[in-house]
């Protein structure tokens, strides 16, 4: 289906999925202001979840839409588990499930049916309060529009989630210069958005995301905005985290990006297709592929 001409967006999925972007937008701004936790719940750190447990595990996550009289099967029986240090690509087509896939798993909507453990926690029943504070805690988002924030700084913006979540002035200055300096903007951090390029200003939002040390990084289309250059740079970024053994989810419904992930993801119609690791091996002349469902 990728490789033909891509369909009419259905009506009913198209609605449905406007209705989720006010929640998207609202996550980008709020990424890591944590919202306080309703007492009786405890939401364990990052660090302090158990090494065993994956970082993700979904099993038969059905969602439904209801948009006016008419019931939006976006998501049909996905089950799905990502291992710490996993670099995955999920990827489709518009109207697939793969963006109703992504709010769910970054805590963005919630399944009808079925289950969800993020790092652990059990999400089914929280509310909004609760998955605020998890979102922040646990999930780096990486947006296709970058979310800086126009008249502060590059190292602001990456503090801005530290400052947030109350840690001192100090060690919030240290933390964003070091995600800055990962990403490879050490000589460009008292830039403002407006001084730096599209790539650039993303690596901000990847350095932005990096700074909480959150259980994963979930990028909605990083290179949507970018050009070649620069998607190949911030690929190569996404690349190197991985290999530092960082948990990369990357949503796409671009072929070649996804190529760059170390296991693919393919969605259609709420169910997915295929699910692949990609074995590169820069000094052979063809990739080796494993089913692993």
């Amino acid at each position: 289906m990728a490789d033909g001409p891509r369909l009419p967006r259905r009506p009913a999925v198209a609605r449905a999925q406007r209705v989720l972007q006010g929640r998207r937008d609202e996550a980008a701004r709020h990424a890591a202001a944590p919202a306080p936790v309703p007492a009786g719940v405890t939401v364990p750190s990052p660090v302090a979840g158990s090494s065993r447990a994956p970082v993700i595990e979904l099993v038969d996550v059905h969602k439904t839409y209801s948009v006016g009289d008419i019931a939006v099967h976006a998501l049909r029986g996905v089950s799905l588990r990502i291992e710490r240090g996993e670099y995955v690509a999920i990827v489709g087509a518009s109207g697939s499930g793969k963006t109703t896939l992504m709010n769910i798993l970054g805590c963005l909507d919630t399944p009808s049916t079925g289950t969800y453990h993020l790092n652990g926690i059990d999400v089914r029943g929280l509310d909004e309060d609760t998955l605020a504070d998890i979102r922040n805690r646990h999930i780096g988002f990486v947006f296709q529009s970058f979310n800086l924030i126009p008249r502060t700084r590059a190292l602001q913006n990456v503090e801005l989630p530290l400052s947030y979540a109350g840690v001192h002035r100090a060690a919030r200055h240290d933390r964003a210069l070091t995600a800055l300096q990962q990403v490879g903007l050490g000589p460009r951090v008292h830039h403002m958005p407006s001084e730096l390029s599209g790539g650039q200003q993303q690596r901000v939002a990847i350095a932005r995301a990096l700074v909480t040390n959150p259980a994963m990084i979930l990028a909605d289309e990083p290179t949507g905005a970018l050009d070649t250059v620069s998607s190949a740079e911030v690929l190569g970024i996404f690349g190197r985290l991985s290999d530092q053994g960082r948990t990369i989810i990357l949503i796409s419904h671009e072929q070649d990006v996804a190529a760059h992930a170390r296991r693919v993801i393919r969605i259609s119609d709420g169910t997915i297709l295929s699910d692949e690791i990609t074995n590169s091996d820069s000094d052979s002349d063809s990739d080796s592929v494993e089913r692993v469902t």
